[in-house]
């Protein structure tokens, strides 16, 4: 757990360090250290590359698979999403969500560098779940995004599409509880509830004429839905291992 938040602490602070030109136009991001001069430049990129070196080292000292993965969330991260597609592409969303699914994998590979399947079945939840996340906070800071010069989805083809893919991945969403079916019966309906209730709203937003309202709605609910759906993951394995033993 260390070595993962020092990686991703490395990640987010390289990523403060390169954006600082772009920072300043969103409200959200012009309060940085990178903007108000709080921390040096030097001072910032040292940190960044500090942290991601021993967030690398721990991860080695559990298996060095779990390097590898927090090395490919890095890299995602930094160089594919912050310095390569997220000022081109509308598809940055998707890239950058590889790195923002990569812990499970990290957590699995650092107690069994052997990877069951549902570890990547969590690394496909976490990757879906996080392009409607960000698409409906990109849709309330649509006018942000653009003057930044961000080629956001709602920037560029409007809220309209953006509700499209954002339907689309909260569908994709419906079958993988059925992958934890070992779990229980319990889990599924749970799990499945959460899938169908985020989908409701996903569906609603074609009815709703205020999108920042509904965009809104989704970005909380998307919160809730990771935590409740992990929680339950952990609450039903820690419930098989007692029972197991």
């Amino acid at each position: 757990m260390a070595g993962t938040s020092f990686v991703i602490a490395g990640g987010c602070v390289i990523n403060n360090w390169y954006d600082r030109d772009i920072d300043h136009v969103m409200s959200r991001t012009k309060t940085r250290p990178t903007i108000t001069g709080t921390i040096p430049l030097n001072v910032v990129i040292g940190m960044g590359v500090a942290f991601s070196i021993i967030g690398f080292m721990l991860l080695y000292l559990t298996t060095p698979m779990a390097a590898v993965y927090g090395f490919f969330g890095w890299f995602v991260y930094v160089v594919l999403y912050t310095m390569w597609s997220k000022r081109k592409y509308t598809i940055n969303t998707v890239v950058g969500s590889f790195s923002g699914a990569a812990p499970p994998l990290i957590g699995w590979a650092a107690v069994d560098a052997s990877l069951h399947p549902v570890a990547f079945v969590l690394f496909l939840v976490m990757f879906i779940w996080q392009t409607p996340h960000f698409l409906s906070l990109a849709i309330r800071k649509r006018d942000e995004y653009s003057k930044a010069g961000i080629p956001m989805l709602p920037v560029v083809y409007g809220n309209n599409i953006t509700k499209r893919q954002i339907l689309i991945y909260t569908i994709c969403l419906l079958p993988l509880p059925f992958y934890f079916f070992s779990l229980g019966p319990i889990f599924l309906v749970f799990a499945s509830l959460l899938n169908i209730g985020w989908l409701l709203i996903a569906i609603y937003g074609f009815k709703m004429k205020d999108d920042d309202r509904w965009a809104k709605w989704m970005f909380v609910y998307s919160l809730n839905y990771l935590t409740f759906f992990l929680c339950r993951v952990s609450c039903c394995y820690l419930t098989n291992i007692r029972v197991s033993n």
